[in-house]
């Protein structure tokens, strides 16, 4: 068991610090490889892990080559300047469409998409409207716990939604009836709650006339024109891969393959290609081997009897423990190593609404620190090359009051 713990924390520490530009996916593959032959898992073990994965994996990194395509035709900053222009001067009404574009972008396009694409084109538009620098944090801070806590309704929304649904095997069309209003009463808890807590810096006017016309930032109109059509048509088809149980990756990536070879025009392809998040598919399979490892240590066996002593007091407590429970840990540890440590220890108690809740524990409770999640770690990273440097006590000041208020919010909804 010390062991295992030992490999867990220091791979945890290397995927965290990243010394010498060691990068998470390798980070994850040391570690595991370290587990397996210290024979803390066994090759079945590994292959029964890959299974696992796999589809998880490939249908993120098709999500996020189509959002970084669809981003290079200026998809996302002609969408990011309507929905100021539709503020009408209104520095309220700007914060809050702000939000909402936030959660759409999370929710089609991954919470990590919606940080890394939407960041950097919120940040522009922002210094283009010469709003002052307490301003700007807090429309950031928003957008970066709007891309979390909006990570809910779609199973290639986040990384652990795709794992748990594939864990146990939940289809695409049940996950999205189960999620739609957790999602729905996140979005609208969140901008509120949001609201109050930054309305002190958000200015009542903006002078909207400083931003450019919209249609100047499309590349290529009849491929912006294609978009909307396509992103509906490849919506369709993850309802239809549920229907014949076709794994999910095979349209999400697929299609994203699709769209880049329509859009030679204007992208790079072999660029993108290499760009991709191909380090996420080792950083998965990694840390599920050395989870793996604590639990064939006993470790999760745990945590499933706490669970189980909780489900027996009371069910509605049991739904709300667990997701502070994933929340806490994945504040602590990141989210997706808690969302398989969690997955694990849940397997044999058989509840769903336990299930979902972990899915909401860690989306939403990793926003508690700057380190919970990746999608915070890539806005902080962006911030800071783009001269905003958000510290460690601004980001804990407003994370620690905001979130365990929205997640019990949301968790609500489970009961």
């Amino acid at each position: 068991m010390i062991l295992a713990l030992s490999i867990f924390l220091i791979t945890l520490i290397l995927i965290l610090w990243q010394p010498k530009g060691l990068q998470i996916g390798t980070s994850a593959i040391i570690g595991a490889t370290a587990t397996l032959i210290l024979g803390l898992v066994n090759f079945n073990d590994v292959i029964e892990i890959i299974k696992i994965v796999w589809d998880a994996t490939l249908a993120f990194i098709g999500i996020i080559i189509l959002s970084t395509v669809l981003e290079k035709n200026g998809f996302f900053e002609y969408t990011a300047i309507k929905i100021a222009k539709l503020s009408r001067g209104s520095g309220n009404l700007l914060f809050v469409n702000s939000i909402i574009l936030g959660s759409i972008v999370a929710a089609f396009f991954a919470n990590d998409g919606a940080a890394l694409i939407l960041t950097p084109i919120l940040l522009s538009k922002l210094k283009m409207l010469k709003l002052n620098i307490k301003t700007i944090i807090s429309f950031l801070l928003a957008g970066g716990f709007i891309s979390d806590a909006a990570s809910l309704p779609f199973e290639f929304s986040n990384l652990t939604n795709i794992i748990t649904a594939d864990y146990f095997h939940i289809g695409f069309i049940k996950y999205f009836s189960n999620m739609v209003f957790p999602y729905i009463l996140s979005t609208i808890s969140s901008t509120f709650i949001l609201w109050i807590f930054f309305k002190k810096n958000i200015p009542k006017k903006i002078n909207i006339n400083l931003l450019p016309n919209e249609n100047s930032v499309i590349k290529d109109k009849k491929l912006f024109k294609i978009s909307w059509f396509f992103l509906g048509l490849l919506l369709i088809s993850y309802f239809i891969s549920d229907i014949y149980h076709i794994p999910i990756s095979f349209f999400a990536f697929g299609g994203a393959m699709i769209f880049l070879l329509i859009s030679q025009k204007i992208v790079n392809t072999k660029e993108i290609i290499k760009t991709a998040p191909w380090q996420i598919i080792w950083f998965s399979i990694g840390l599920f081997i050395i989870v793996y490892g604590l639990k064939n240590e006993g470790l999760t066996d745990y945590l499933t009897v706490i669970l189980k002593e909780i489900l027996q007091i009371n069910k509605n407590l049991a739904i709300i423990a667990t997701g502070f429970i994933s929340g806490i840990l994945s504040a602590v540890m990141n989210n997706l190593p808690t969302v398989i440590i969690m997955d694990i220890s849940l397997k044999s108690i058989g509840n769903e609404a336990m299930i979902y809740a972990n899915i909401i524990g860690a989306n939403i409770g990793p926003k508690m620190t700057p380190f919970g999640s990746l999608s915070t770690l890539l806005l902080l990273h962006i911030a800071k090359q783009k001269g905003i440097n958000i510290t460690f006590k601004e980001y804990i000041k407003f994370a620690i009051i905001i979130t365990p208020i929205v997640l019990l919010i949301v968790l609500l909804t489970l009961i």
